[in-house]
């Protein structure tokens, strides 16, 4: 999912255990959408997200921002990465259901359905899309969790506004630019820009801008964000960075480095994990996020013990 200006030019295709074992359909579910080289995720995306009737748009600074809730329970907020949308946490969704938690969504702007202006993207500018949903829809210190250009609008959000967040779930990104790799171009990475590719076309209100949409996504990408070491000593909520060993595009050393310098933060590998384990391995990203979000929610865990 990053970096997006490198994937236009290269892609002429368009952890610990839980003991809180999830039901077996879900677990169905997980078996059946091992993915490890997204194939099935190039053909016909994630599985959709459930039936839901609490869903809409929020008006927010130039552009209307989707968002659709799920469950009932405490709140988590899913923020998908760079050039996805929200059904890309389709195997996400429905195991924080069954854990007895709220799963919020939200398209981030300019992306799957929620639209933009012409200001240009920043991380700052999205964490305030999130800040206008969490006020809309009432809601009290959710945990967040990121993925990829998520987990910097999410972390830049706890940066922020850290009275409103219980915790965040930072899965593969970087907070300055010397994070990233070299980019190498994948089958595995292209096949996922191919979907973003056809979701794009069947989901924005400017089906026709996607070019322009992967350049503007890459300049904010390339250049942000741009966290000093002292601005990441000033965050003061719980984090959890989380990495795949294997991932494409950020370096191990970075997410180190996260871990060693926010305070109180831990940092978890997943094995045999790239950038997509959401879609390619659900049951060991799920495992440790419930996890994460059982720490960060205690009264919800405890029902549901």
């Amino acid at each position: 999912m990053r970096p997006a200006s490198h994937l236009w030019r290269h892609s002429p295709e368009v952890g610990p255990s839980s003991d809180k074992p999830l039901p077996n359909a879900f677990n169905m579910t997980y078996m059946e959408a091992h993915d490890d080289e997204l194939r099935r995720f190039e053909a016909s995306g994630a599985t959709p997200l459930p039936a839901t009737d609490d869903l809409g748009y929020i008006e927010n600074n130039g552009a209307r921002i989707w968002y659709g809730s799920y469950g009932s329970g405490a709140p988590v907020i899913l923020l998908h990465g760079g050039l996805g949308h929200s059904r890309n946490w389709g195997y996400q969704v429905p195991a924080l259901i069954a854990h007895g938690y709220r799963a919020i969504v939200i398209d981030s702007r300019g992306h799957g359905r929620s639209t933009r202006d012409q200001q240009p993207y920043s991380y700052e500018l999205m964490a305030s899309d999130v800040l206008a949903v969490m006020n809309a829809l009432h809601l009290d210190r959710p945990a967040l969790v990121g993925w990829s250009d998520g987990a910097c609008t999410a972390l830049i959000f706890a940066a922020e506004h850290p009275a409103r967040v219980a915790g965040v779930f930072f899965f593969a990104c970087n907070m300055d630019p010397s994070g990233t790799k070299p980019f190498e171009s994948t089958p595995t990475v292209d096949r996922c820009f191919a979907r973003h590719t056809e979701d794009y076309r069947q989901l924005s209100a400017t089906p026709e801008q996607f070019k322009h949409f992967v350049e503007d996504v890459g300049v904010m990408q390339r250049t942000q964000p741009n966290y000093s070491t002292s601005d990441l000593a000033r965050i003061r909520v719980p984090v959890r960075i989380v990495q795949g060993e294997n991932d494409e595009f950020i370096k191990p050393e970075h997410a180190q480095y996260l871990a060693q310098t926010i305070p109180g933060a831990s940092l978890i590998l997943l094995k045999d994990g790239s950038h997509f384990a959401p879609l390619q391995r659900p049951e060991q990203f799920n495992t440790t996020m419930l996890e994460f979000v059982d720490e960060m929610l205690p009264a919800t865990a405890s029902k549901n013990g």
